[in-house]
């Protein structure tokens, strides 16, 4: 049957046998199924904080299993437990509370939760945990035997109600599919209580209609992460409930004249701070009830649009196989045979991880909430969301201007709208759901924004843009900003994280003059040239290390560059944050000693132990994602590996950027060595993999590091192919002897975006031994 298909596909696309061979590699890898070599699984172990749920490319849903109920606070302190559940899941737990809608992934503070639905049979409890009398709440027990998650779909057995759950999604709408029990006791909790990062007062106000007999919308409001974050909802079942209610755990001051009705019982409104509804059903042996819950960030009327639209039916497997078909088209655009299957694993869950966000937030009609709370049109665009820029420039949107440029075209102008909408008048610097949370430091859209542009990927206006990204740059209250004009670097005695604050920000200058001269503005481009100098006030000459500086322009003399807490750095160390300077490495190799002793400072990080009190006072660090005092388990060191390619010492990235992948990446549900972080680790994989990284996003040059695959095919938009494939290639040959471009050797150690864009073929030959 896949070969008819196969010769079926060649037909229909009149590609001949004597066509051309990319062209039919294509069609092809359209009959592949990509999704097979993806495990939604790996990174749900301690710190990848991923989850495991139903979700499409990039879509607004993700309608995924909570294993726990975290608080964000007990006894009035901070609850580290709450941290491990960024994603609502770790593999670890054998307890399901139910499946929300919404979701980040990898992200190492965390929000949403929104929406959580469980199915129980038997008496109506309406606590998740423990109910107020100390008995068992509505959780159940469940195995990993009986789960399965694959992309669109996820699987588990609800074992105490003897609940079989299946779960898939459309952009827009979560589907669920619950096959019950013979029960006239069957129930589908609609847990509005419950969030990611829950706090008391967490939830501003939850409001329900009970439209019909199987139809319920409504919305709520919440403060967290994001500050005044709505989310609407219209729910519809494929069987009428016999009957419903809720429960108020919030403390009634006043209820107006609403106090004339029972409203817990069967009374079709249901408003309140802390809510949890419930509906009621009997059931027979192996029914099945369904469930299509859309998500608006408009109103419950564009979540009745979103749904109507994209699932006008009951039919399960066709939304599931629909919602497939789309990731094989987007997993497809890479394919890869690698050493061993497991690395294939590896390397599509990688890809997949790269894809689940940012996500659309708009409605089917174009509209969408915008950060000034107003309801916007996109025009000429598509509007996402969830931009965790301080670690996705680095890697995850230079790789979609390789693989997604029309996507990341739409990322850049939902920027542009969020600058235009911001009373800051500032592009997002960590931004989820119409809120900018203020998360990190540095203002990195400018860096979005200039790879774009140096790389010909979009049609969003460049003057604009650039405007933009100067205003953005001059908003004097920004975390350390205003100081930074003025001093020319952050001072340490009045900004946190003052040494990082200096390197980022001096970066995302020079990728604003990289915007400014694409557009000819030479004065601007002057201007942020000069700011991007800034790094060197922070350099200590002493020490030879960037080091805090203080306001009278000395430096801070209780500095210690192995401590990860309080040395004027962010998550990582002075030897790791202070060999930022993406933008001008060259001076920055000559400022601490030349090539050969920096060099060598390269080998002492991958080499020398970084002692446990270095790292205890950080939920951020540990252990699994460190080799000797490198960290890669965080962003800022991402690009490290590849700096000895600066020294003349090509042979030893090679290695590291190999050994690196081996060890902090793998295909088990611990295969993510930290925090996917909204796709970075993920990206910084997949680049890694096919043997080059973009070191200075803004920049059109990708530093040459070791491929792990055998051979890779992109399926580029333009429709180029570009064939990569490492001859020779084994798991001892980690060392490039020789790279040819098309036929050509190249006697460099980069390569160009349009090298890759143009198509083609790169040819890596491979050796155990480093090049002569």
């Amino acid at each position: 049957m896949r070969n008819n298909i196969f010769y079926i596909l060649i037909t229909i696309l009149g590609i001949s046998c004597n066509s051309n061979p990319a062209n039919l590699k294509q069609v092809e890898n359209r009959s592949k199924d990509y999704t097979e070599f993806v495990n939604p699984m790996i990174g749900t172990s301690k710190m990848g904080h991923v989850f495991p749920g139903a979700t499409a490319p990039f879509g607004m849903v993700q309608l995924s299993p909570q294993t726990n109920f975290e608080v964000m606070f007990k006894d009035d302190k901070y609850n580290s437990k709450t941290y491990e559940y960024c994603a609502g899941y770790q593999y670890r737990d054998s307890t399901i509370i139910g499946f929300a809608h919404t979701n980040f992934s990898g992200t190492g503070h965390s929000d949403l939760g929104d929406s959580l639905v469980m199915p129980t049979v038997g008496d109506l409890i309406l606590d998740p945990i423990k109910t107020a009398d100390g008995t068992k709440g509505f959780y159940s027990t469940f195995s990993h035997n009986d789960e399965k998650a694959k992309p669109g779909y996820y699987k588990v057995d609800i074992e105490d109600y003897n609940i079989k759950a299946e779960l898939t999604a459309s952009d827009r709408v979560g589907f669920h599919q619950y096959t019950f029990p013979e029960s006239t006791e069957s129930h589908i909790l609609l847990d509005l209580v419950y969030n990611v990062y829950h706090h008391d007062n967490k939830n501003v106000w939850t409001f329900l209609r009970v439209e019909n007999d199987s139809t319920v919308t409504g919305y709520r409001q919440t403060k967290g992460w994001a500050r005044t974050k709505k989310v609407f909802f219209a729910m519809k079942f494929s069987k009428a409930f016999k009957s419903y209610g809720h429960k108020k755990y919030d403390k009634l001051t006043y209820d107006g004249f609403y106090r004339r009705f029972n409203q817990k019982e069967n009374f079709p409104e249901m408003a309140g701070k802390d809510i949890r509804a419930y509906f009621n059903f009997d059931t027979e042996e192996g029914e099945k009830i369904k469930i299509k819950f859309a998500l608006s960030g408009v109103s419950s009327a564009g979540a009745m649009k979103n749904l109507k639209a994209e699932i006008p039916h009951w039919d399960f497997n066709k939304t599931k196989e629909e919602t497939q078909q789309k990731w094989n088209a987007e997993l497809s655009k890479i394919d890869v045979e690698t050493i061993e299957e497991s690395q294939k694993e590896t390397f599509y869950t990688a890809l997949y991880h790269t894809m689940l966000s940012p996500v659309l937030y708009e409605d089917v009609d174009g509209k969408y909430r915008g950060l000034d709370q107003n309801i916007h049109t996109s025009e000429g665009f598509v509007n996402y969301t969830i931009f965790s820029l301080w670690d996705t420039y680095r890697a995850l949107h230079p790789l979609f201007n390789v693989i997604q440029q029309e996507r990341n075209n739409n990322m850049i102008k939902s920027m542009l709208a969020h600058q235009k909408e911001s009373v800051h008048n500032m592009l997002p610097i960590w931004s989820h759901y119409a809120n900018e949370n203020w998360c990190m430091i540095g203002y990195h859209a400018t860096s979005v924004i200039s790879d774009a542009i140096v790389k010909g990927v979009g049609d969003f206006d460049k003057k604009k843009a650039l405007k933009a990204s100067v205003t953005t740059a001059n908003v004097r209250y920004f975390d350390g900003l205003g100081d930074y004009i003025d001093y020319k670097y952050v001072p340490d005695d009045k900004s946190h994280s003052s040494v990082s604050k200096t390197l980022e920000l001096a970066y995302d200058d020079w990728t604003i003059a990289q915007i400014a001269e694409s557009v000819g503005d030479s004065e601007t481009a002057e201007t942020f040239l000069e700011r991007s100098e800034y790094y060197n006030n922070v350099f200590n000459t002493e020490n030879g290390y960037m080091s805090p500086r203080l306001s009278n322009g000395s430096f801070r003399k209780n500095f210690d560059p192995l401590d990860t807490h309080g040395q004027g750095f962010i998550e990582v160390n002075a030897w790791n944050y202070g060999l930022y300077v993406p933008h001008q490495l060259d001076k920055m190799v000559k400022m601490m000693g030349g090539k050969e002793t920096f060099s060598h400072f390269l080998d002492n990080l991958f080499t020398q132990e970084l002692e446990n009190k270095y790292i205890e006072k950080h939920e951020d660090i540990t252990r699994d994602g460190i080799i000797g005092n490198y960290v890669h388990g965080n962003e800022p060191g991402h690009h490290i590996p590849y700096l000895y390619n600066w020294t003349g010492d090509e042979y030893k990235t090679q290695a590291r950027v190999r050994m690196i992948m081996d060890t902090m990446y793998g295909a088990g549900v611990d295969g993510l060595c930290g925090n996917d972080d909204a796709g970075q680790m993920s990206a910084w994989y997949i680049f890694s993999s096919l043997g080059f990284y973009p070191v200075t996003p803004g920049s059109n040059r990708y530093a040459l590091g070791s491929p792990l695959v055998k051979k890779a095919t992109l399926n580029l938009e333009n429709g180029n192919t570009l064939m990569i494939s490492a001859e020779n290639q084994s798991k001892e040959n980690v060392y490039v002897k020789s790279l040819s471009i098309n036929g050509k050797v190249i006697d460099r150690n980069y390569i160009l975006h349009d090298e890759i864009m143009n198509g083609g073929e790169f040819v890596f030959k491979m050796s155990n031994q480093p090049k002569n």
